[in-house]
């Protein structure tokens, strides 16, 4: 019976993080809108925040476990890559790219950054406790200079209509119950994953990188996928980039912080790190170059990541 439950655990801790992130994000825009805040705002902070929050959780509650820290690191590395490869490459293959705006570009840069200040950090060996704080500062200054830009062009904001808008008692709710369902969530999956650990002897940083990336990335997939299948291209592309950079600079940030420092396991450095800067590096400078990101390069991404993991797994 036991040998069936940390499976359980990780199913039902993945469905948790997922209902949980959109009620926290559904209940914030309704609280948000009721109390006037810009909707640009709303989009450029709550939104990215709860489309993240499943991988705080799970990185915070890595790190009270043993070997948590390959854990955390091979999420956040493993969620950028499926990001990119996976979620990018499936929304290019339904025909989502645009021609890139200068958000979009911004974003980009913004991506490259913070590639390269893990890499840099995977090399290290470590993100102290100092980075962290400097990762902080970066991801607030780039936010207020994005929410500056957005107000002065006159960008218009994404719709950001919630459910629960005529409802002030359910939006409360819903971020309370949201925020708990999410904890709760992380909790019952690293209970699972810890199981899987002693039950397959698979490595801290390979389930990291695997089970761990994938189902925090579904929110992002949702997200992605939806927009465009709408035909948004623009928030497909800056909702992948925008949580890119959200999980580097804000999530590892925060964890480097409490966890006072994070040990990074020169294992990364082998090739997971750098196929995180190789396929980033590829989409932002086809942004960069205002080239289009088409069918076969979607196809290329997706049979590429299809690939690592099959690689990783065996």
């Amino acid at each position: 019976m036991h040998s069936v439950m940390d499976e359980l655990y990780v199913i039902i801790g993945f469905i948790l993080l997922i209902l949980g992130a959109e009620g926290f994000v559904q209940g914030a825009v309704s609280l948000a809108s009721k109390f006037r805040v810009p909707p640009l705002l709303i989009g450029f902070t709550i939104v990215a925040l709860g489309t993240s929050l499943p991988e705080l959780a799970v990185v915070l509650e890595a790190l009270d476990t043993e070997g948590g820290d390959d854990i955390a690191i091979g999420g956040i590395i493993g969620s950028n890559i499926s990001n990119v490869m996976l979620v990018l490459g499936s929304a290019a293959l339904l025909g989502a790219s645009e021609y890139p705006g200068r958000g979009i570009r911004r974003d980009a840069i913004a991506v490259l950054v913070a590639s390269l200040i893990l890499v840099g950090a995977t090399l290290f060996g470590s993100i102290s406790q100092l980075l962290g704080v400097l990762m902080i500062i970066l991801l607030v200054t780039f936010y207020a200079y994005s929410y500056n830009h957005a107000k002065d062009h006159n960008v218009p904001p994404e719709n950001e209509n919630s459910i629960f808008s005529q409802h002030l008692s359910f939006a409360i709710l819903a971020l309370l119950g949201g925020g708990v369902m999410v904890w709760l969530g992380a909790d019952l999956l690293m209970e699972g994953v810890k199981g899987l650990v002693d039950k397959y002897g698979i490595s801290e940083s390979v389930i990291g990188l695997t089970i761990v990336a994938l189902g925090t990335s579904l929110p992002e997939f949702a997200v992605t996928v939806i927009s465009a299948l709408r035909g948004h291209g623009g928030v497909a592309l800056g909702n992948v980039l925008g949580s890119n950079v959200m999980n580097i600079l804000g999530i590892l940030g925060i964890a480097s912080i409490v966890g006072s420092g994070i040990v990074i396991s020169s294992n990364f450095a082998e090739g997971d790190i750098w196929l995180l800067l190789i396929s980033s590096g590829l989409v932002c400078g086809m942004l960069l170059d205002n080239r289009e990101i088409g069918r076969g390069v979607g196809l290329s991404l997706v049979l590429g990541y299809l690939t690592y993991i099959v690689l990783l797994i065996s």
